[in-house]
């Protein structure tokens, strides 16, 4: 029987979810040992804002800048989404949950006057880099806008 905080799960799959890494992920290091090879310095699983309590894996405070690696299940990426056959449901609803949450901090970090960068974590580290990289430029060197 489904518990109001997810479903009942046998041992384990309840032991392989408890192992599931929230940062430091390959995907976040290997982007992060690019950056760094690239002369760029940053944090690391910070919160860009501090009445928002949720963490990017990559921050330019003095940019203005969010990096998040979302995870292919997790974040249900168009490509490589998943859904478990178990417990259906609350999967759905879960994963979901986790698509709108991630559009809300979209949101809330741009009307802050963030610049946010997802990078899915099957994208090579070489071109998730060079995302990262057009962001700091583009920011660090803002295009003039034509007078009118």
């Amino acid at each position: 029987m489904p518990t109001p905080s997810g479903p009942t799960t046998d041992a384990a799959t309840s032991a392989r979810m408890s192992r599931q890494r929230t940062r430091d992920t390959a995907p976040e290091v290997a982007l992060r040992r690019q950056l760094h090879r690239m002369g760029l310095r940053y944090f690391v699983d910070r919160a860009p804002l501090r009445t928002l309590r949720r963490k990017a894996d990559v921050v330019f405070p003095r940019l203005r800048i969010a990096v998040y690696v979302d995870g292919c299940f997790w974040h249900s990426c168009p490509e490589h989404a998943t859904f478990p056959r178990n417990n259906a449901q609350w999967w759905a609803d879960k994963l979901a949950g986790n698509v709108a949450r991630d559009r809300d901090t979209d949101r809330v970090l741009r009307e802050a006057g963030w610049t946010v960068v997802r990078i899915w974590e099957h994208t090579d580290a070489d071109q998730a880099a060079a995302e990262v990289v057009a962001a700091v430029r583009s920011v660090r060197n803002p295009s003039p806008t034509p007078d009118r």
